[in-house]
């Protein structure tokens, strides 16, 4: 049995089965690269400190380039028994370069340094995140940008309200988007700090220079105080969070594409990469992507609200509870890039069938809301005119007519306000284009939208 690095105090060895439990290497080797990057700015500060020899410092170094190659490729053979990845790296390096490979672990602890490898790993995800939501963000202005005088019923409680732009319908998931991408930007401030050198819990007594190794790292500073250092995880819970959030959004879109493409629907048709067939009814194309993204957010969700109860009793300062915090976040990490790369495939290769929205805009009272707005434009209080709209409408409905169906005599009988421009404002177009105040449907609204879209896109 390999002996512990750790194991001096100990006259007992562990069964096999309670190491098995309490390693965390079957999911912290993802952190390899960060361990590597943060043991090599580590050993560096010793150097400069004159806290380890040169030559060893040199040494070292030589040895950890030799095992970030071998991870790179695949090679390394981890063992539980060296419990997590710094560990294992320490016993990689001690076995590469000989026992001058244990003066890495001067001045540090593994509190500090898995610390440092979770700020390393979330500063790189969030930053390939925020790229995934710009090309979604992306693919929704392609679509958009098709499709502004593409009318579609908008809904309220699921029932038909008024007419929209399909563009402005898009573009309100754009701004969602927008959000969201400004959480996971803001969040970076509090991601890129530097734990390095806090040690267990408080500090070390070696002259060590923290500033020069959160400068190596690239952090744009430290933490101020040890203890925080190695407990806080409030980085990881905003992470989660703000994933939680995004996740949301999808799911809304999601659900929205699965009734589009639905035969009750028919607004839209998913390309044949994003949908699947039944394995007994033939005529099926399901949009499993979509309902898949759908599903995947409860795991995130679930993820958030793991890691905050794990947290909520954890005294000051490191404790085992909180090697808990990791497979949640790395899960989450995959899930939203993976979900964001899958919806901007799908949003780009969609087929729009605007003749089919341009037909339920038709068939429906979406436009009854003009008809108020044309009777109290003309003097009639609006909620007089709200009446007598609903009275014809009520008339529609016992006589199988639309409001467009409506013969001049009908609309006179109801108000006398009516005259034949009527037709020309109940036209679904004619309902969108005049909707022109600021973030409204009115196509010129959308066109401005689309172009400040744009622009914030070109900045990013």
């Amino acid at each position: 049995m390999t002996a512990k690095l750790w194991g001096g105090r100990f006259t007992k060895k562990a069964e096999s089965w309670v190491d098995a439990f309490g390693a965390s290497i079957g999911f912290d080797k993802e952190l390899v690269n960060e361990d590597i990057e943060g043991s090599m700015a580590h050993i560096k500060m010793l150097g400069k400190c004159g806290i380890v020899p040169k030559e060893d410092v040199e040494k070292i170094l030589t040895g950890l380039t030799v095992i970030k190659e071998r991870a790179e490729k695949g090679e390394l053979e981890y063992n539980v028994q060296n419990e997590d990845i710094h560990l294992n790296i320490e016993k990689f390096l001690i076995d590469e370069i000989g026992e001058v490979g244990g003066k890495l672990h001067t001045g540090r602890s593994r509190n500090d340094q898995v610390a440092t490898d979770m700020h390393l790993y979330l500063r790189n995800q969030v930053n390939e995140i925020m790229v995934s939501i710009k090309h979604l963000q992306e693919a929704l202005l392609g679509q958009a940008k098709q499709h502004v005088e593409t009318i579609i019923p908008g809904y309220t409680h699921m029932q038909r309200a008024q007419p929209v732009s399909f563009a402005h319908h898009l573009m309100a998931y754009f701004w969602m988007l927008e959000r969201d991408y400004e959480r996971y930007e803001e969040s970076i401030k509090r991601i890129n700090i530097s734990p390095l050198g806090a040690g267990a819990l408080a500090g070390t007594t070696f002259p060590i220079d923290r500033a020069f190794t959160a400068e190596l790292l690239g952090f744009d500073g430290i933490y101020e105080n040890s203890m925080d250092a190695v407990s806080d995880r409030d980085f990881i819970i905003e992470f989660l969070s703000n994933s939680s959030m995004l996740m949301m959004h999808l799911s809304r879109l999601c659900e929205e594409i699965i009734l589009w493409s639905s035969q009750e629907f028919q607004f839209i048709e998913l390309d044949d990469a994003f949908a699947t067939g039944s394995s007994i009814m033939p005529q099926k194309k399901n949009p499993d992507m979509a309902e898949l993204i759908r599903g995947k957010t409860g795991r995130v969700y679930g993820s958030l609200f793991s890691l905050l109860t794990t947290l909520k009793g954890l005294p000051l300062s490191y404790n085992k509870d909180m090697q808990e915090d990791k497979e949640g976040m790395f899960d989450t990490v995959h899930t939203v890039k993976g979900s964001l790369q899958i919806f901007a495939g799908m949003i780009e290769t969609m087929k729009v069938l605007d003749n089919n929205m341009e037909k339920a805009t038709n068939e429906d009272f979406s436009n009854a809301t003009e008809l108020a707005d044309y009777l109290a434009s003309k003097g009639m209080p609006f909620r007089a005119a709200h009446e007598v709209v609903g009275k014809l409408v009520l008339h529609c409905i016992q006589n199988n007519k639309f409001l467009l169906d409506l013969s001049m005599a009908e609309f006179k009988e109801a108000s006398e306000l009516f005259e034949d421009d009527i037709y020309h404002v109940l036209e679904p177009k004619t309902v969108v284009a005049r909707r022109n105040s600021a973030g409204g449907t009115g196509f010129n609204q959308v066109k401005e939208a689309i172009v400040k879209a744009e622009s914030i896109i070109n900045k990013k």
